[in-house]
């Protein structure tokens, strides 16, 4: 665990729009903490650091709540929908070696063949991890994969000590023609067939 992700929390027992508005303004972020049995806990986190540890997937924060640790996942940002502004933040109470269920953004490496396109059908993956061995991410190749490969989430190299909870035959990434091309194709294949029997009929004598 990094320094970096330690955080020192103030316990809040004011609630409501009104009081959330006057946090924000000050530079907190209005959180809660849960898990493990407990009762929720209401906390207003520093603004600028959290938002800085949150960029990561699934950031692990080291709460210092009244001069005691507690290790904590993120599990929910809300954001105002059109200024992108931090709401709230609900944290998860996680413990060192406890494995938890996270999604985990996948990542297209390589360049698939000459003239073909890659469509990523689903961009992360679920998966069974310790909670302080969280992948950022899980990588994919599509090196020199030509037209109708297929890449599912039971394809993919899975980080050691990680288990996969996705089906195994879901669809991450397909490999295709341009949609132009397929056209063409099918424009060519169908006029040589209405030539064929034009070809075939006998001249009129």
């Amino acid at each position: 665990m990094s320094d970096d992700n330690k955080v020192h929390v103030d316990l809040r027992t004011n609630f409501g729009k009104g009081f959330a508005r006057r946090l924000r303004a000050e530079g907190k972020i209005p959180a809660v903490v849960y898990g493990h049995g407990g009762a929720p806990l209401h906390v207003a986190l520093p603004g600028h650091q959290t938002s800085l540890i949150i960029r990561r997937a699934n950031a692990l924060l080291d709460l210092d709540i009244e001069g005691k640790s507690q290790l904590v996942l993120v599990k929910d940002v809300q954001r105002d929908p059109v200024r992108q502004i931090i709401e709230h933040i609900d944290l998860l109470v996680v413990k060192k070696g406890e494995k938890v269920a996270v999604e985990v953004p996948v990542i297209v490496t390589g360049e698939s063949f000459s003239g073909t396109i890659v469509t990523v059908d689903l961009a992360t993956i679920k998966l069974e991890v310790e909670a302080t061995h969280i992948p950022q991410h899980v990588e994919v190749s599509v090196e020199g994969l030509e037209e109708g490969a297929r890449i599912t989430a039971g394809d993919v190299t899975l980080p050691k000590g990680a288990a996969l909870l996705d089906d195994p035959e879901v669809l991450l990434v397909a490999v295709s023609l341009p949609a132009a091309e397929v056209a063409e194709d099918e424009g060519d294949a169908e006029a040589t067939e209405a030539a064929a029997p034009a070809a075939e009929e006998p001249a009129a004598e």
